[in-house]
């Protein structure tokens, strides 16, 4: 069993930065997968970032150079920081893990965080 805590979110005007963690327990953290997806509101949860134990990275198009995502296996944290922010990045921020997919597909991601709140004002 793996947990995850989301923290970092909050209210950001456009244009600005913010950086969000996700704390994991278990001692087998760097064996994960680790993404992030969000939620806008009235939209389906969507894919964001994911990054593997050794630091291979895929992006949205949406959030490509504005985005990154990485890790500290050392602290079990996995970071997305997010920069040059517009409105359309309003949305609940999940961090997730699974051990054998590097994919982009939700059902195959075993863990989910209780979700994060970022709201972009325009």
């Amino acid at each position: 069993q793996v947990q995850l805590v989301e923290s970092g979110g909050g209210l950001v005007q456009a244009g600005g930065s913010l950086t969000l963690s996700c704390a994991a327990s278990g001692r087998t953290f760097n064996r994960y997968y680790m993404g992030w997806f969000r939620q806008a509101p009235g939209k389906e949860r969507e894919f964001v970032a994911l990054i593997s134990g050794n630091a291979n990275t895929f992006y949205a198009d949406s959030v490509k150079g504005r985005f990154t995502i990485s890790r500290d296996n050392a602290k079990n944290t996995v970071y997305l920081q997010m920069n040059s922010l517009k409105a359309e990045d309003t949305a609940v921020y999940y961090c997730a893990a699974n051990r054998g997919a590097y994919s982009t597909v939700q059902r195959l991601w075993d863990y989910w965080g209780q979700g994060t709140q970022v709201t972009v004002s325009s």
